[in-house]
């Protein structure tokens, strides 16, 4: 069995080693997961998108989040894993924000819980800090403000702009996160904000310069034909693999060939 990856672990990385996080989502994946060399699983509200094929990740409830944070965690990973806060799930009051960040723990078992935002998340973000609940941060294109921003656009292009995330990233560096996801940010930007961390960043669409990077492991994967993002690599080509798995299946069990005696129990 693994010796479990903590928070402090990830933090100690910082400019050592590179860090490596996926998403998960049920306990199948998360066995195989866990038998790579993975440092961090993401509960990730991408759920909403990839398992119960929603346009955004907007409609995901905390109730969905920790029934599949429970699935990860039942897999009983040596990863570190991180709960996502679905959208309106802290945005309303520091009470709010502690008591469902506190479920990620207590019901999903969950090591820490990721929420999106900069200085206007940040007495949230203190607030969880203080019931001892460990955060990740998420700056650049947050999901959650897909409809503000106008769609999936790169955040940070213009020097105010690249100002402004690396702003937030020291201000929710100061409110006490232990690492802090940039997605969908130029490399130049996501390289001075990593210089300027003490804290590990984690790049998805952000360069090689951060920290370390996350992916949804359906896409590198290669589970979807159709979609995948400029920043995907696909390490695998699982949708063809599976689907001559099956169209073999069926074809074995309209001609008969499937199942034979030796799939057939005897008196």
């Amino acid at each position: 069995m693994k010796k479990p990856i903590t928070v402090h672990d990830i933090m100690s990385k910082k400019g050592k080693e590179q860090i490596v996080m996926v998403t998960s989502y049920d306990f199948t994946m998360t066995r195989i997961i866990d038998a790579s060399d993975i440092d961090i699983i993401l509960v990730g509200d991408s759920a909403g998108v990839v398992m119960a094929g929603g346009e955004t990740t907007l409609g995901v409830t905390m109730d969905q989040m920790i029934y599949h944070t429970k699935c990860v965690t039942k897999a009983r990973p040596g990863a570190l894993v991180v709960g996502d806060m679905p959208f309106m799930s802290y945005q309303i009051n520091k009470e709010q924000a502690i008591a469902n960040a506190g479920r990620f723990l207590q019901e999903g078992q969950a090591q820490a819980v990721k929420l999106e935002g900069g200085k206007r998340v940040l007495d949230q973000v203190k607030a969880i800090v203080a019931a001892d609940i460990p955060v990740m941060g998420h700056l650049g294109l947050t999901p959650q403000s897909i409809h503000a921003f106008g769609g999936h656009k790169v955040q940070g292009r213009g020097e105010e702009a690249a100002k402004a995330l690396l702003e937030n990233a020291l201000a929710l560096q100061d409110a006490g996160v232990f690492s802090l996801v940039l997605e969908c940010v130029p490399v130049n930007v996501a390289k001075e904000i990593t210089a300027a961390l003490k804290i590990p960043t984690i790049g998805i669409g952000a360069g090689s310069h951060c920290d370390g990077q996350v992916l949804v492991v359906q896409d590198l994967l290669g589970m979807f034909k159709e979609f995948r993002p400029r920043f995907v690599k696909r390490y695998a080509t699982l949708f063809d693999v599976i689907k001559d798995a099956l169209d073999t299946y069926s074809s074995e069990v309209r001609s008969g060939i499937f199942p034979d005696e030796s799939f057939s129990f005897k008196e």
